[in-house]
């Protein structure tokens, strides 16, 4: 069963179009990665399809529905979404970040405490962050509560958009591996924008790759490792593969 499926999604601005029609599946239960330089269409590709754009032509499909019969903040309930700049909100607690969906949801006040005790379990923070203000935590920890607060309603679907772009390598590395622990875990559907190949490949279970546009190519990690046939899709993938060569040259000295 797909999860989520783009059918001859376009998106033009001003006249300009931003997406090609588009045609994309992702199958329940998998991690896919959307690669792709600055204009590539990557985050209009992730917006239409919590409902945050609505495309020019074509339809949209979340779990065989199309969102365009459904309220948009009904949608979004329902959908994670983490943000490249975070978004938490100032004013509020760490706890009254994560808990906010599931307060406007109309949860009783104990079983949102609850539900933002375990979430901080689960993203690998103290709880006694719950009463700090986001300016207290550090960039890294600031992204693992944007994470929780994506995952606060239950979702069974993970948008994110440059989640770890802003976050020094090690912060990185250490956030990225709990995203992909947390994806199998709690059985989720999680579509991921990165500028960041090798990130990809090590991460998802498929790659989507975006120019002008359009998509290139979508296949697992090891199939598109193992050559392409359109010249930009190889030159992206043989980034990160020149650089390990390098590594491991440097490694044996």
């Amino acid at each position: 069963m797909s999860a989520i499926v783009l059918d001859q999604v376009s998106k033009t601005y001003g006249g300009r179009a931003v997406l090609a029609p588009t045609s994309l599946a992702i199958a329940k239960g998998r991690f896919v990665a959307l690669v792709g330089g600055s204009g590539a269409g990557k985050t209009t590709l992730l917006k239409l399809m919590n409902g945050l754009s609505t495309p020019t032509t074509g339809r949209v499909l979340i779990e065989e529905a199309d969102i365009a019969e459904r309220p948009g903040p009904e949608l979004r309930r329902g959908i994670g979404y983490v943000f490249q700049e975070i978004g938490l909100f100032p004013h509020m607690s760490v706890a009254q970040n994560i808990g906010i969906t599931p307060d406007l949801l109309g949860w009783p006040p104990g079983e949102i405490a609850a539900r933002v005790d375990a979430l901080l379990d689960l993203v690998a923070l103290p709880r006694d962050v719950a009463g700090r203000s986001p300016a207290q935590l550090s960039g890294g920890q600031r992204q693992r509560v944007g994470v929780a607060r994506a995952l606060a309603a239950r979702p069974s679907i993970l948008l994110m958009d440059e989640p770890f772009g802003a976050l020094d390598p090690v912060t990185r590395v250490a956030l990225a591996d709990d995203v992909r622990r947390l994806h199998e875990t709690l059985s989720l559907t999680t579509v991921m924008v990165t500028h960041d190949v090798g990130e990809a490949l090590l991460l998802a279970d498929e790659v989507v790759v975006m120019a002008d546009g359009e998509v290139l190519a979508h296949a697992p990690p090891r199939d598109l490792l193992a050559g392409h046939p359109d010249p930009v899709v190889a030159d992206l993938i043989a980034a990160p593969r020149k650089q390990a060569e390098r590594l491991a040259e440097l490694a044996r000295g």
